[in-house]
């Protein structure tokens, strides 16, 4: 039973991870990257989910910096970004090099391939490895991967990843990636857990919201959690990081998680990482 913001999972090498974090996907202003770090980190977050794509890895650090939170008690991903992956193995050590200068961090938590780049995620991987076993990162792992590229890595790499980071919400719940990734003690992490908004669109939901008294997000969010998946919702507004955070004082029925498992529609709001050209 997952029932406090401070649980965290144990992956795969031993690193404990928290199940809920904060997701910066798209927030390059400085101010408001700035306030939704140190709201988040105020209220009880003590993950935060970047990337070099994201343009905003020095924001990150620096507001982590001034919340004044030991080190110790922060999990820090950023992710490998397709240029640098298609550059190969040397291009993926400067990368991640890089990534923790920008960060202005002594090691990386978590870093992961942002996407798998057809014939290139192999390099990459072992290039992580390499690091990882230097200890400059606590944890490696992938994003958008399907059981295809898992099973790949599997096959050339003796590092299983400790987390497989994926589009996962109502309308696309992932069933066979979740099963594959639980079977060979991989962690599934939802990103866009509320669709970008899109939650209003689903009836279902505002009903099963108003049995609970919670908000649709919340109710999404305890989804996720009672599925044992990671979640990182973005939001850059103080109500809702407050909001997206008091999920664990309540326990959806198997009714309910079955209502919305229902859900399901395999629709993806942003790329099929089989069809990555950027």
């Amino acid at each position: 039973m997952i029932s406090s913001i401070k649980d965290r999972v144990t992956l795969n090498n031993g690193v404990k991870m928290p199940w809920l974090g904060l997701g910066v996907w798209k927030v390059t202003e400085p101010a408001e990257l700035d306030f939704a770090v140190k709201t988040a980190l105020k209220v009880g977050y003590r993950a935060i989910d970047t990337a070099d794509a994201y343009g905003n890895e020095e924001g990150v650090g620096k507001a982590i910096r001034e919340s004044g939170i030991p080190r110790e008690e922060l999990f820090i991903t950023t992710k490998l970004w397709n240029r640098n992956q298609r550059k190969g193995y040397d291009a993926t050590l400067k990368a991640i090099e890089n990534s923790r200068k920008r960060l202005g961090l002594e090691y990386i938590d978590l870093f992961l391939i942002h996407w798998p780049v057809k014939g290139k995620y192999i390099d990459s991987y072992k290039a992580m490895i390499k690091l990882y076993n230097e200890g400059l990162i606590r944890a490696i792992g992938v994003s958008n991967f399907h059981i295809h590229h898992l099973e790949h890595l599997m096959r050339e790499t003796d590092v299983v990843p400790v987390v497989n980071q994926i589009e996962l919400h109502p309308w696309l719940n992932q069933g066979p990636v979740i099963e594959f990734c639980k079977k060979h003690n991989i962690q599934v992490e939802a990103y866009s857990p509320l669709m970008g908004g899109r939650l209003s669109e689903i009836p279902e939901i505002e009903n099963i919201a108003k049995k609970y008294q919670k908000t649709p997000a919340q109710i999404v969010l305890r989804w996720d959690l009672q599925r044992e998946i990671v979640i990182i919702p973005k939001s850059v507004r103080e109500n809702r990081i407050i909001e997206n955070s008091q999920i664990f004082d309540f326990t959806l029925s198997d009714e309910d998680m079955e209502a919305i498992n229902a859900l399901n529609k395999d629709r993806r709001f942003l790329p099929d990482p089989d069809n990555v050209t950027f």
